[in-house]
């Protein structure tokens, strides 16, 4: 497997200040790419603003990206960031303004480019270099070369190429210190996901097996923690966020498997926070690999060093109480959508459609 990775990856306390020097790298004018709130309300997007003026970088914000960010928000990202010269693009706050940065650098490097060409990946020129400053942590986007935006049909859509990876990242805990407990639990639920899924993908190899597991271990006992309503320590902070950039190590060389896309539907249909509908299809994952690759599961529970039993408890414990239900005619009329689906072909074990139908029934048909 082909792991390149070209990402500088910055973390600890300070990251921003401490490495200013490659905010000087790549140009006099950027633009900060953010949604309304937690690059604010975390400091971040005071650092780096902070940081830019000491280094006599003009700089422009748009803030503008929602959760589970649009394409259309990404064009007018872009054309902001054209019409400001920039020479480089800063995304701050979650996985969904990281995503985002990377198609506003597509965008504004090519600012006639519509939602076709930018998914045909018909770009003439080549994305403006990205920094990223993540604010949770969740989705490990700052070392990925994927990009999930809305488009125009209200669908989730990945798109994944090299020239979406960021030439650095920063990340400080003191910046997920903010994150109200409903996003701690829901990043910290995709990562595990990312995690699990990247383990148990036909493309896993030694080294993304050793980034999912090693993720694993560092959000335990924090994530378990945060479920219990307890206030997670600094020191617990790190170990999240350092577990969502090994889960992002991990998928960055497999993808993910099928519950992040079937998640995708929970998502887009009944608002379920991307990490949440996720994780609401990890258990039938796990019960699928032990019943059909058995010898599988164990490696991945022994090397793990945690029970089956206590990776379905946290699950419980982190995941809401399920109060979404579907129809059967729902769910007929949703399976084409993961006929010949990558996510789900990835999957180490065979599932069907019809396997797929059956979890949706006995998750959300009730009664």
């Amino acid at each position: 497997m082909n792991h390149y990775m070209p990402v500088h990856v910055f973390t600890g306390e300070y990251a921003v200040s401490k490495n200013e020097i490659e905010f000087s790298r790549y140009g006099k004018r950027c633009a900060l790419i953010t949604g309304k709130s937690s690059a604010v309300k975390s400091g971040a997007l005071q650092d780096v603003t902070d940081t830019l003026t000491r280094l006599g970088v003009a700089f422009c914000v748009y803030d503008g990206i929602s959760q589970n960010p649009s394409v259309e928000s990404c064009i007018s990202g872009g054309r902001f960031a054209d019409q400001f010269r920039a020479d480089f693009i800063i995304g701050i706050g979650g996985g969904s303004a990281l995503d985002a940065a990377k198609a506003v650098a597509v965008f504004a490097a090519n600012p006639e480019l519509d939602e076709a060409h930018f998914y045909q990946k018909l770009w003439q020129e080549d994305p403006l270099p990205v920094l990223l400053v993540g604010t949770t942590a969740g989705t490990g986007s700052e070392v990925t070369k994927v990009s999930v935006l809305t488009d125009s049909s209200g669908k989730k859509h990945s798109i994944h190429d090299d020239r979406l990876f960021a030439r650095a990242a920063f990340g400080d805990p003191r910046y997920t210190m903010s994150l109200p407990a409903s996003v701690t639990l829901s990043t910290g639920i995709d990562v595990l996901s990312h995690c699990a899924e990247s383990f148990f993908n036909r493309k896993a190899d030694e080294i993304s097996r050793a980034f999912a597991i090693r993720g694993i271990q560092l959000l335990y006992e924090p994530l378990l923690k945060a479920a219990k309503g307890e206030t997670l320590s600094l020191i617990q902070r790190e170990e999240l966020y350092n577990a969502s950039i090994m889960g992002g190590l991990a998928i960055c060389g497999t993808g993910t498997c099928f519950p992040h896309n079937v998640g995708y539907y929970l998502t887009e249909n009944y608002g379920l926070p991307h990490g949440f509908a996720s994780a609401a299809f990890l258990p039938a994952l796990l019960f699928m690999v032990r019943e059909k690759e058995p010898d599988y599961a164990a490696q991945f529970y022994r090397e793990l060093g945690i029970t089956e039993e206590a990776l379905l408890h946290l699950l419980q414990v982190t995941l809401p109480v399920n109060q979404i239900r579907m129809t059967e005619e729902e769910i007929r009329a949703v399976l084409p959508r993961w006929e010949n689906n990558n996510s789900v072909l990835n999957t180490c074990c065979e599932i069907s459609t019809e396997e797929i139908r059956e979890i949706l029934v006995q998750e959300f048909i009730k009664g």
